[in-house]
């Protein structure tokens, strides 16, 4: 792909963000809020509290939300343009220098273009910088495989050192990000494009490595991330009218898992099933795959992306595969052997 191609679909991209409504496209409720938006008034937040807190761009302000951080903050921006492996880079040596640089960009090039960079000057160097994949998943449905960013959750899990933490909703999304500045140490946090649901319950904690149980129930456990958590809700809801008692599980942290609660549903519920808007290959359904059959084997099903996914709208790209209310229904029926429904 030429240069020229590459910064035309970049700004095809920021035109997409600002001009199309950003809701899940089915399955969701009527109240809905964009993530990008808390990520962006935490950020602000804690850049008040701390001078060291800077922010790192590919040229992409506008669709990493950082448009009010550069008004306040215009000295603590640093937009380094389209060179990702400048990108992550740069904001090593930011960290070395004793800042907290906060590097914001679309997921796919963030992850696809600079993981040596992500590995050896992040990772390995242990160095305290937040990565923060915006639009992941198949957000950018119409701009094809090119900007589907499917395949982040497994190349990131697969770097040692490197937490890899997925929010559901706002609330998740101000806690991850708090957690982030305060982490010694790298992490890589995904945020939603989608408009998501609140389904972060009031009193519950974020720690890293730890699963939020949202319902709970005998027969099967759901085990979802990000966008398809409140999509699971629906589905133990539709499952419990067919008498299918479901544990829906919230995983925001893909690495480290919280194997403790994973091994617990594997023996207390007759199946599983996870569900992420990501290749199935190895993200959080090879995850959980690799503790239960090294541990406590149950029958499984895995949810999610197979292949490149082809061009069309979110809408499109979610039923396609599955990623739905329904398609997690279906998933659980056929796991417990009810057959054909």
């Amino acid at each position: 792909m030429s240069v020229r191609t590459t910064q035309d679909n970049r700004q095809n991209a920021e035109g997409l963000e600002s001009g199309e409504d950003q809701s899940l496209p089915v399955d969701a409720p009527a109240e809905t809020f964009d993530c990008r938006k808390d990520f962006a008034e935490e950020l602000i937040a804690l850049a008040k509290a701390d001078e060291r807190i800077v922010a790192v761009c590919n040229d992409s302000v506008g669709s990493s939300n950082l448009g009010g951080f550069k008004e306040q903050f215009p000295d603590r921006l640093i937009n380094v343009g389209i060179a990702e492996q400048d990108l992550v880079g740069v904001a090593a040596g930011l960290a070395n220098g004793g800042l907290i640089p906060f590097v914001s960009a679309a997921a796919p090039f963030l992850t696809g273009r600079a993981t040596e960079q992500i590995k050896a000057d992040i990772a390995y160097s242990d160095v305290h910088v937040v990565l923060c994949g915006q639009s992941p998943g198949m957000a950018y449905g119409e701009l094809g495989p090119t900007h589907h960013s499917i395949e982040d959750l497994s190349w990131m899990r697969a770097v040692a050192g490197l937490p890899v933490v997925v929010p559901a909703d706002p609330t998740q999304t101000r806690a991850a990000v708090r957690w982030a500045a305060d982490h010694d140490g790298p992490s890589y946090l995904r945020i939603p494009r989608y408009k998501v649901p609140a389904v972060t319950p009031q009193d519950a904690d974020f720690q890293p490595g730890r699963a939020v149980q949202l319902t709970d129930g005998d027969d099967v456990t759901v085990l979802a991330v990000g966008t398809l958590v409140s999509r699971a809700l629906e589905a133990a809801k539709r499952l419990r009218a067919d008498g299918v008692g479901v544990r829906v599980l919230n995983v925001p942290f893909v690495h480290p898992l919280d194997e403790q609660a994973v091994l617990a549903a594997a023996r207390q519920t007759r199946a599983l099933v996870t569900a992420e808007e990501a290749i199935v290959s190895g993200g959080l359904g090879a995850a959980v795959a690799s503790l239960v059959a090294q541990n406590h084997p149950v029958p499984m099903r895995i949810l999610g992306v197979s292949g490149f996914a082809p061009t069309g709208s979110a809408s499109f790209l979610l039923e396609h595969f599955g990623l739905t209310a329904d398609g997690i229904v279906d998933a659980v029926h056929g796991v417990l052997g009810h057959g054909d429904r």
